[in-house]
């Protein structure tokens, strides 16, 4: 490749899960992260990738939203870097979708469920080693499920490890955390769909319009990154002189 390319940066990934022509990809994410009882043959995107959409946004964090047959709803978002109030931004995303099936005159009946999927570059909880955390409405005493309408999955690639048999979700993990560094496909991922996937890079790497608009939501987002670290480090401090007033 010209360019290596990062699939971490929101353009490049919403064109690899949530444009038409990744249609097939976005299937095969969700089927290899959730694993559900009858394969997810058939998914309608909400908002679909439009390159005009990241020319001036002020926002680097993507969201890309898609409907199966079955009417069941699926949010997928990339999370660079976090912060304090990152897991209740999670559950306003989930509920602000939730609500927004039902207008003026409809009955609950018509909900469906939202599954929301959270691919989180750092570590978020650090007490724990597994990569895959699922969250639903639940019942630790009686063991009871209140609904399968809610279920928040945080996939942690900060966490993840490459060994030796890998699984579609592997694969995917490995692609979102490693491509940045890569001018070919290693030879265990040389399958049909992660070839596609690879190709979106090129397309970014090869095209020099592509690979501006690249460069510039690039620049845009490492800008973010240095004034959220900066923002971080002074209330950081404000809390610990806050403290220290507060003992003295």
């Amino acid at each position: 490749m010209k360019h290596k390319i990062n699939p971490q940066i929101d353009c490049v990934f919403k064109r690899l899960l949530g444009s038409t022509e990744g249609i097939e990809r976005l299937m095969n994410f969700l089927n290899s992260v959730l694993l559900p009882k009858s394969p997810i043959v058939g998914v309608d995107i909400i908002n679909p990738y439009n390159p005009q959409e990241f020319i001036g946004d002020k926002q680097s964090i993507v969201d890309i939203k898609a409907k199966d047959s079955n009417g069941v709803i699926y949010q997928i978002e990339l999370q660079l870097c976090n912060h304090a109030y990152l897991a209740r931004r999670m559950l306003y995303n989930w509920s602000a979708i939730y609500k927004a099936q039902l207008t003026e005159g409809m009955v609950y009946e018509k909900l469906n469920p939202v599954i929301s999927i959270w691919l989180v570059v750092d570590r978020l909880f650090k007490d724990s080693p597994d990569h895959h955390h699922c969250f639903e409405l639940y019942d630790k005493k009686n063991q009871y499920v209140l609904t399968d309408h809610c279920v928040i999955h945080i996939l942690e690639l900060a966490k993840w490890h490459k060994h030796s048999a890998l699984s579609q979700a592997d694969s995917w993990l490995y692609f979102f955390k490693e491509a940045k560094g890569w001018n070919a496909l290693p030879n265990e991922l040389n399958t049909p769909i992660m070839r596609s996937a690879m190709d979106t890079l090129k397309q970014f790497s090869e095209k020099e319009l592509e690979y501006h608009k690249y460069q510039a939501r690039q620049n845009f987002i490492r800008e973010q990154m240095s004034f959220q670290h900066d923002f971080d480090k002074a209330q950081q401090a404000f809390e610990e002189t806050k403290q220290k007033l507060e003992q003295a």
